[in-house]
């Protein structure tokens, strides 16, 4: 398997996994595990990221990152919206480990304002959506140079979202490989 544990510890970062809980669009967990795990090809770029944000007096703080096959199915059929979610049968980039959702915080661990929370589905949530407030706007943009600047590429649609590029390259994963586990959910 080519998923690396990512601890807060290890990497100087701060794990809030979104779906471990039921702070999510679905309001169930999700995940059975609180392990954040990404495929070994992003830990260069994700440490190139916490050195260059902890340079600049920020902190990176993961929401989600590798995302099981079978986890990708739930949240399709809670909300089968292709905007802000890959449709499974093509596969998302979370489920093959190589994306990461996330945002910067101050050094005290405090969110940064991105305008829109994590995970809202709407235009506001854009790259370059400019009716939001200066400063929200500043902070997209910083959090948007730092990953991009580490290696990782950005999806248009969502502030939060980051990917290695060739994301297909990668094979689909679930949760039996990761050891992960979701949680049985009817929608």
């Amino acid at each position: 398997m080519n998923l690396v544990e990512i601890t807060a510890d290890k990497f100087d970062l701060t794990i809030d996994l979104i779906y471990f809980t039921a702070h999510n669009f679905t309001k169930k967990p999700l995940y059975k595990s609180d392990k954040c795990l990404i495929h070994k090809d992003a830990i260069t770029p994700l440490k190139n990221a916490v050195k260059l944000a902890g340079s600049l007096g920020y902190k990176l703080k993961i929401f989600d990152a590798f995302r099981p096959s079978d986890a990708q199915w739930v949240l399709w059929r809670h909300t089968p919206d292709p905007d802000f979610l890959a449709d499974p049968r093509i596969g998302s980039p979370h489920s093959r480990g190589i994306a990461v959702d996330l945002t910067l915080t101050n050094i005290k661990g405090e969110e940064l304002d991105m305008g829109t929370g994590f995970d809202e589905f709407t235009e506001k949530s854009h790259h370059g959506y400019t009716n939001i407030s200066r400063s929200s706007q500043i902070n997209r943009y910083i959090l948007l140079g730092i990953m991009t600047a580490s290696g990782w590429d950005c999806y248009k649609n969502e502030w939060w979202h980051y990917q290695l590029f060739d994301s297909k390259k990668y094979p689909l994963l679930d949760s039996e490989s990761s050891n992960i586990g979701i949680i049985d959910q009817k929608v």
